[in-house]
């Protein structure tokens, strides 16, 4: 396929002010980044493995996740499972990009992917909805966010004395927040309204009724199957795409 196939142009200086844009946010990722540096430490992993986990991982809490299973003899197989259920809502993530994705090369495609986070997920999925295609965010807000969370861990690793719990502070709800500031952001029509309430009760039977983190995925998919069973009418469709074609 000929390069002219895809006609997505990356903008560097939009990538630069994508930067600046989740650099806020990143700061709480710094203090988020000391919990899990301190805790890495404590389960027996050195600072050099702790730094190059965060360096070439980059997933918050399925690094809590595996460290709380860490020990002399590491049981590969369930770290695994448990990793990949923690992390499954990327397979979510990526599938609703995708309508921006297709128009990038493969090479470019599946490296911006690596930067993929729920922050700048959200910023980009808002914008799409409201008629923007950025791809941007997810390379430079996922950058800032990256240097944080290696910068906190690292902070963790040596100070992590001074931050040893950062929910006593409220930082846990920072994320949450966030995301739930980009939702509310975007189109409120009776079928994303729907998607919201069924996948809001469905995380909350899965968070007190299934295994932890279970309720990322629960949640996740009956809020798709909405929008999967739901179908948008098609000029809706049409006239979405020419709000999106028309802006970039």
């Amino acid at each position: 396929m000929s390069v002219a196939s895809y006609p997505y142009q990356f903008d560097s200086r939009k990538v630069r002010s994508e930067f600046f844009r989740l650099l806020p946010i990143s700061l709480f990722v710094v203090a988020f980044g000391a919990a899990f540096g301190l805790a890495a430490i404590q389960e027996g992993l050195t600072p050099l493995q702790s730094i190059l986990m965060s360096t070439t991982v980059f997933a918050g809490a399925s690094q809590f996740a595996a460290v709380d299973i860490w020990g002399a003899e590491v049981s590969v197989l369930p770290l695994i499972a448990v990793v990949f259920a923690i992390n499954s809502r990327h397979l979510l993530m990526g599938a609703s990009l995708y309508p921006m994705l297709r128009e990038v090369s493969p090479g470019h495609r599946y490296a911006l992917l690596l930067l993929l986070t729920d922050a700048n997920w959200a910023v980009s999925a808002q914008d799409y909805q409201n008629g923007r295609r950025n791809l941007e965010v997810i390379i430079g807000g996922g950058l800032v966010l990256w240097l944080a969370w290696i910068v906190g861990t690292a902070l963790g690793v040596y100070f992590g004395g001074l931050l040893q719990n950062p929910k006593a502070f409220g930082l846990d709800m920072v994320l949450g927040c966030f995301l739930l500031a980009m939702a509310l952001g975007g189109k409120k029509t009776p079928r994303v309204l729907v998607a919201w309430c069924v996948a809001g009760a469905a995380s909350l039977a899965a968070w007190k009724w299934l295994p932890p983190n279970m309720h990322v995925v629960v949640g996740a998919i009956a809020g798709g199957l909405v929008g999967l069973l739901w179908l948008e009418p098609k000029s809706a469709v049409a006239d979405n795409q020419r709000e999106v074609t028309g802006d970039h």
